[in-house]
């Protein structure tokens, strides 16, 4: 057995948050020491936590439309990796999930990441996502989208693709004219290296 399955036997273990959300614990994530790619976002919602397959749901759907990347491909954990900020639906609240858990990034996130040396980006997903990994805490997520280009080639702040933000991608149409096909020629050139 590998440190990382350790790692992750120990995630799938962990019972940090018991009492704290109101579903049974049940750790979801995709990793693989050979991931090109790495999706960084909130946490699962309640679909996705009960299928256990992150990103299967309607924002899946458009995330890999975003990315022009196959279903196959996505998830492909030795192509693609993704951890959220916490790997259980926290619950939910007036206007919508509750954000993520800080106990699992605490415990985890740290170690994970250590497991990827071969990621060539990043797509860092909403503010929780944001704060961490790009230390952005004093923009808005219009503000930093609108800089992508300051992160790549490595990192690129993306709106969460849930359909709950089709107002703002209308009210901003130039992330789907310009940073979407950016996104799509930096996925293809990455998963095809390679093939």
């Amino acid at each position: 057995m590998s440190n990382l399955d350790i790692l992750l036997n120990d995630i799938h273990k962990c019972n940090i948050c018991k009492g704290l959300i109101p579903e049974p614990i049940n750790p979801v994530l995709q990793v693989n020491e050979k991931a090109l790619i790495l999706i960084v976002g909130q946490a699962p919602g309640r679909k996705v936590y009960k299928s256990g397959v992150l990103f299967e749901d309607s924002s899946g759907d458009r995330l890999r439309k975003w990315m022009g990347i196959s279903i196959e491909d996505f998830y492909d954990p030795t192509k693609v990796a993704i951890l959220p900020m916490a790997f259980c639906y926290p619950g939910s609240g007036k206007n919508g999930d509750l954000p993520p858990r800080p106990e699992c990034a605490d415990a985890y996130r740290t170690k994970l990441l250590e497991f990827l040396p071969n990621i060539k980006l990043t797509l860092v997903i909403g503010k929780y996502a944001q704060k961490y990994h790009l230390k952005e805490t004093h923009t808005t997520l219009t503000e930093l989208v609108k800089n992508w280009q300051n992160y790549l080639p490595s990192k690129l702040p993306l709106p969460h693709p849930s359909p709950r933000n089709n107002i703002w991608l209308k009210k901003n149409e130039w992330f789907e004219k310009e940073v979407i096909p950016t996104l799509q020629d930096r996925v293809h050139a990455i998963i095809h290296t390679r093939e």
